[in-house]
């Protein structure tokens, strides 16, 4: 096996012998009916076929706004570092302040860097790795009801495993007891989210459509939830030594703790994003799995090897003892980014590349399409794992892969989302194997997060 590359705990990829030079600028061809037309039907093909046929930059107007499609990873360094501060993450639809508020997702500004200084600590990798022990047990008991032989939706059984997870890890709470529905509604919730931000014309949400009471219905019981979640923590209760707790016990530089409305926004903000793009992996990763044998083979062997049986630990997949393991991830993340598109609205003039943008220029960077760019990533399109253990051919440039985004605004949960996905992956491969339950490619569908648009049907097997 060849030797991994490890830098904070993270594999890196080989990169080509020589780094593609990313300065090209164009215009796209389609008028913006076209575009939007296209953009509705299939974005990842669109913005694909944008940076494919356009270049690294390519420039459009959406009535009088700049937009930049940004594909070449220094001009994606440049918007989420270098000129970071010149940069703010565009407003988005109401409806998603409506179910996170003023959480860590939906703020700028002072009032941003307040939260996450406040919370960054309770995601220290420490703080993270104590969490080893309820992440597994938690797996243990999900698959205690799978039975070989039998179909199952892995990405339904990972999105509620998840779930679990994130409310007992992050609040100490079992929060599908008392919410059997939320889950399913919070799903709808992401839906009704996704269609309005692309409608030309949206109802208004007092409206009493079905679809706006299905949301509201959503919204009421994620209220409950939370409430239920931080009313649990009673004065004088026994000592918690989670995510939520830290959450409470955290003021800041004035001595102000965090208020109640803030508590909560930050509560269901941690609950959904906490789960939802780590479900959404784990997915992904069982799918790959499947459909790749020879992998599959390669990471039981190690696992078998290191572990021979042992419940796993955080010190057990760490990159330098679980390589494979770690690099199986990283290409599940290069292939499917859960976060698959992101975008910066310039707050002043920024030079990308050799020319100079106005303020008010939006950017859009899609880690789906940079990690499938075959000039970064040779055979792009397949599913490699060792192209993470390969050094051969040096690095790769600097923003050429970023499933968890970059600089201030990087994920604050990455390491407990890594952590969470490595010990999930490596307790159900010690017994399970799911094998597809039909032939053919897995829709993709492109919703907040990417997400298998008619699950993952496979069938389990007992190793």
């Amino acid at each position: 096996m060849s030797g991994a590359h490890v830098s904070m705990g993270v594999l890196r990829p080989a990169a080509p012998a020589s780094s593609p030079a990313f300065s090209s600028v164009s215009r796209t061809p389609w008028s913006l009916l076209d575009l939007y037309r296209r953009l509705d039907r299939d974005p990842l093909g669109t913005f694909a076929d944008l940076a494919r046929h356009g270049g690294d930059l390519v420039e459009f107007h959406a009535g009088p706004v700049r937009v930049l499609l940004l594909s070449g990873p220094s001009h994606i360094a440049d918007v989420l570092v270098a000129q970071q501060r010149q940069f703010v993450k565009p407003r988005g639809p109401l409806v998603a302040a409506r179910v996170l508020g003023a959480g860590l997702l939906t703020t700028e500004g002072a009032i941003w860097r307040r939260s996450r200084r406040l919370i960054q600590p309770a995601f220290h990798r420490q703080v993270v790795a104590g969490m080893d022990g309820a992440i597994v047990a938690a797996a243990l008991h999900h698959i205690r009801a799978w039975h070989p032989g039998e179909m199952r939706d892995v990405a339904d059984d990972m999105s509620a495993l998840s779930f679990a997870i994130a409310a007992e890890n992050l609040f100490g709470a079992d929060v599908e007891a008392v919410h059997p529905d939320l889950l399913k509604n919070l799903a709808r919730a992401m839906r009704h989210a996704h269609r309005r931000a692309k409608a030309i014309v949206r109802w208004p949400g007092w409206l009493p459509t079905p679809d706006n009471r299905s949301f509201m219905l959503a919204v009421r019981q994620l209220d409950a939830a939370v409430t239920d979640i931080i009313a649990q923590r009673a004065p004088g209760g026994a000592p918690r030594h989670d995510v939520l707790a830290a959450l409470m016990a955290a003021v800041d530089a004035d001595g102000w703790p965090l208020t109640p409305q803030e508590l909560r926004d930050h509560t269901a903000t941690l609950l959904l994003a906490g789960h939802e793009t780590t479900a959404t992996t784990l997915s992904w990763l069982w799918h790959l799995l499947g459909t790749h044998p020879e992998v599959r083979a390669r990471l039981e062997q190690e696992l078998d090897q290191v572990l021979d049986g042992a419940r796993p630990t955080a010190a057990d997949v760490d990159p330098r003892r679980l390589p494979y393991l770690n690099a199986v991830i990283a290409e599940v993340l290069r292939l499917y980014p859960p976060v698959w598109v992101m975008a910066r609205r310039a707050i002043a003039p920024v030079a990308l590349g050799a020319h100079t943008y106005p303020a008010g220029t939006w950017t859009i960077m899609s880690p789906w399409v940079v990690h499938r760019d075959e000039r970064l990533y040779p055979e792009a399109g397949a599913f490699r794992p060792e192209r993470w253990l390969d050094l051969s051919h040096g690095r790769q440039p600097p923003l050429a892969y970023f499933p968890f985004g970059a600089g201030p605004r990087m994920c604050i949960g990455k390491p407990f989302a890594l952590t969470e996905i490595a010990l999930v992956t490596a307790v159900i491969a010690q017994r399970f194997r799911c094998e597809p339950a039909a032939p053919g490619p897995v829709a993709v569908e492109p919703l907040i997060t990417l997400r298998p648009q008619h699950g993952i049907r496979v069938t389990i097997s007992a190793r």
